[in-house]
């Protein structure tokens, strides 16, 4: 069963209050497109012309906003996305070895899900808490000073 590509009334106008922050409506693209994809879960060719017809704009410049920013998925992700930084910081605390061994445990790589759906896996440069290293996230959830046991539990207390 395939979940219908439209907009409620009131996501339509929460979008309307968005585009009426900015001096011209299409600076509202980015917050649009976010709300979109926790919609949808991901940015799809059709959706990205439901959210150009919406904001009244042309289907390239909503898919140059989409491609050019990495936050923005365009394929499925898992139920739990989960964000490792392994850069500086992060790498010399374990990030590096958290990435790999949640590679080989789940059978997946950089921007790839598990069969099931449920597990994606991001690469991630810096997180923004160098202090907290080594970081993940897992969709919203920001978690400093992780190691792979922790990182283990809190996927398994997701799923429950």
């Amino acid at each position: 069963m395939s979940q219908e590509i439209a907009f409620t009334k009131e996501e339509l106008a929460e979008i309307e209050r968005l585009k009426a922050q900015y001096p011209e409506s299409k600076a509202a693209i980015m917050p649009v497109l976010w709300m979109t994809q926790k919609k949808f879960g991901w940015l799809s060719e059709d959706v990205m012309r439901m959210v150009g017809d919406v904001m009244n704009l042309p289907f390239a410049h909503v898919k140059g906003v989409a491609t050019f920013y990495t936050m923005y998925f365009k394929k499925p992700m898992g139920k739990f996305h989960v964000q490792v930084c392994t850069n500086v910081s992060c790498m010399l605390r374990g990030g590096e070895e958290i990435y790999h061994e949640l590679c080989d445990k789940y059978g997946i790589g950089h921007n790839e899900r598990t069969a099931d759906g449920k597990i994606s896996l991001e690469e991630v440069e810096c997180m923004g808490a160098c202090g907290g290293a080594p970081m993940i996230a897992i969709n919203e959830d920001y978690h400093e000073h992780v190691s792979m046991a922790d990182v283990e539990r809190l996927i398994a207390s997701m799923a429950d």
